[in-house]
């Protein structure tokens, strides 16, 4: 399991309600719901990837983020996650907007694209990198917005969002500390709880 599904689980309560925005094929929502007992929910626009759900057994919506998530309720959910999907989506702010109007809570996992290999690769060759970590070239990935650690905080103060906990990776465990210490820099993927 990535490096990030595997740490947001200690943001999540045992036995809470759990709405994941773009799940993918549900294996963090399966394995959140054997380890942590969680009630959840999964949203998904990918047809391959919602038959895996059901194949699953989980509870799976067919729903685009970006049209809104005006059919759930105020705090309908404890915690509302949004891994590596937010710069996939048109209209992040709204979407931030509306995960803590639906739960109290919110963890939100982004690739920070002002990591130094992705400049050192602009600067160096010219162009949008392509990795392990980044596989897409620039005409057919899903990423829309490049975020950074300090766009995405920058943001959070904007909306009055308060960050209740953040965790950066980087690109390997063995220099966990560099990616703490300048977030900008050295974080690959970055980490967020937040709430209003």
């Amino acid at each position: 399991m990535r490096h990030d599904l595997t740490h947001i689980q200690r943001w999540i309560a045992p036995g809470s309600r759990v709405l994941d925005l773009g799940c993918g094929d549900g294996q963090f929502l399966k394995t959140l719901q054997e380890q942590r007992q969680v009630r959840g929910t999964g949203l998904e626009i990918d047809e391959a990837n919602i038959t895996e759900c059901v194949a699953k057994g989980l509870n799976i919506i067919e729903q685009n983020v970006d049209l809104g998530l005006g059919n759930f309720p105020d705090q309908s959910f404890d915690t509302v996650v949004m891994a590596h999907a937010i710069q996939a989506v048109h209209y992040p702010d709204r979407v931030l907007e509306e995960m803590l109007r639906i739960g109290r809570e919110g963890i939100v996992t982004f690739p920070n694209f002002a990591h130094w290999r992705c400049r050192l690769h602009l600067g160096t060759r010219g162009r949008m990198p392509v990795s392990r970590f980044m596989p897409y070239t620039w005409y057919d990935t899903p990423n829309i917005h490049f975020c950074t650690v300090h766009d995405f905080e920058a943001l959070c103060e904007e909306r009055n969002i308060r960050i209740l906990n953040r965790y950066m990776v980087g690109n390997t465990d063995n220099k966990p500390r560099l990616a703490r210490a300048w977030p900008n820099l050295f974080a690959a993927t970055a980490i967020y709880h937040i709430s209003h």
